[in-house]
């Protein structure tokens, strides 16, 4: 039977700033919390742990006024890391194969920052490879859309849900409680296929590339590359492939892009009709990888993609004639 782990974490910087900060660590992990829940999404099982500092020494101030903790209480309860995090493997039962064992985050920082922090101290990464979690904030705001914004805070949703709150938020254990909260009294079931991808270990090789097909779309992580340039421009990576019936596409408009960051591009499948691609270049350890994402649209979608890459193209225009103009004057 699936076992449910809901993490919260709470965690400092550098009150100095960052050009102070440890680059290996700019989020030091302070605080542990954790609620374990059965198939029926039950509590069956807590954990807690205060973390001693080792990095910084000195709570930021918008930490301090956020989770409301000193750095004197952290050194006095605390626990150092390693300590704590071999007590949460124990608490998860990673160890136990036959115990399925599946995540959940309000968000999608904490396992990022949890496996950054275990990385600097040398801890082993236990977590499965890929490393699929359900991000509790993304399925409540497919669950309930809104159009005022995309992430909705913990503590709205709660009170959308008309959940008592009898204890504070910010801090790790009650955050938590709070997300298993949510999680029992939201419509789960309906949301359920969409888990995330946890984006901190990154395929190796093509042989680990990933491939999802979820209800409505699909996704693919690729390996790492050298430079920006070389992922985008790979093949593998620009093919674009109906998510429906993975008919190779011929592009209506070819891959460009806004922000040197995402990339669109839309395809004819002459079965499903347009398809739009999106590429999202991610960075891990001085290389580059992509997120390709594919999904039959509409029309009005279709439009909305050809306008912007209209207006791209003027934006290119205008640079080139810019670069023209400057070379010529310098001539």
């Amino acid at each position: 039977m699936d076992s449910y782990i809901v993490l919260d974490l709470e965690w400092n910087q550098s009150p100095n700033g960052r050009e102070y900060s440890n680059k290996d660590l700019p989020f030091e992990i302070i605080e542990i919390g954790a609620l374990k829940l059965n198939s029926r999404l039950e509590t069956v099982d807590e954990f807690h742990r205060v973390i001693k500092p080792t990095v910084y020494k000195k709570m930021h101030f918008k930490v301090h006024e956020v989770v409301q903790i000193g750095i004197g209480e952290l050194k006095k309860k605390g626990v150092p890391f390693v300590e704590a995090i071999r007590d949460f493997f124990e608490f998860c039962e990673l160890d136990n194969p036959e115990k399925k064992k599946i995540l959940c985050t309000w968000g999608n920082l904490d396992l990022v920052e949890l496996q950054r922090n275990m990385k600097f101290y040398g801890v082993e990464n236990k977590f499965d490879y890929p490393l699929f979690y359900y991000d509790i904030q993304k399925l409540f705001n497919i669950r309930y859309p809104n159009g005022e914004q995309d992430r909705i805070p913990l503590e709205r949703a709660v009170n959308m849900l008309g959940i008592e709150t009898r204890r504070p938020f910010h801090h790790a254990f009650d955050d938590a409680f709070y997300t298993v909260k949510v999680l029992q009294n939201m419509d789960f079931e309906p949301v359920k296929e969409y888990y995330s991808l946890d984006y901190y270990r990154v395929p190796r090789n093509s042989e680990e590339e990933i491939y999802l097909h979820f209800s409505g779309y699909s996704k693919f992580v690729s390996t790492l590359f050298a430079t920006k340039e070389e992922a985008v421009a790979d093949k593998h990576n620009s093919d674009l492939i109906c998510d429906r019936c993975n008919r190779m596409l011929k592009k209506k408009i070819k891959w460009f892009s806004t922000n040197q960051r995402n990339y669109y591009c839309i395809g004819l499948c002459p079965e499903h009709g347009f398809v739009k691609g999106k590429i999202r270049v991610r960075k891990s350890d001085e290389k580059y990888y992509v997120i390709k994402t594919t999904k039959v649209v509409d029309s009005t979608v279709y439009e909305e993609v050809r306008l912007k890459y209209e207006e791209s193209k003027k934006k290119r225009l205008i640079k080139s004639k810019r670069r023209l103009s400057k070379g010529m004057g310098d001539f």
